[in-house]
Order: structure tokens, then sequence, then C-alpha cells
């Protein structure tokens, strides 16, 4: 094997390990995205006091109220 042949080997596998890292966190990054979209499907809050009228308590208020 000539050294040309060595130094392209080489920069293939280096090739194919940054594919396998840039696939790796690709993947990380989606399985984290659905993990967030099935947290916010899948939970309801519980309700909390709120004021029901305009005006009522000075604070804010749904604008339209679950419970």
């Amino acid at each position: 094997m000539s050294a040309q042949a060595g130094g392209a080997v080489r920069r293939g596998g280096r090739r194919a390990l940054w594919l396998l890292l840039a696939s790796l966190l690709v993947g990380l990054l989606l399985l984290a995205n659905a993990h967030l979209v099935y947290v916010a499907v899948g939970s309801q809050p519980d309700c909390v006091p709120h004021a029901k009228a305009a005006g009522e308590g000075g604070g804010f208020r749904a604008a339209r109220p679950a419970c």
C-alpha cells in the first residue's frame, strides 16, 4: 500500500466518523422534539384560581377558561 492510498483511507474514515456523529446529533434532536410534542399534547394543566370577569381582582384573566 502506498502512502497516498493510506491517506485516502484515513480521510474516508474521518468522513465516515463525521457523518456518523452528524447523524447521531440529528437523531438526538428529532427525539428531543418528538418528546416535547408528546408532552405538550399529552398533558393537561390543572386549573388555577383566576378572575372570571373583567375588572375582577385587578389581575389577568383567561381569554377562554377551560374550567
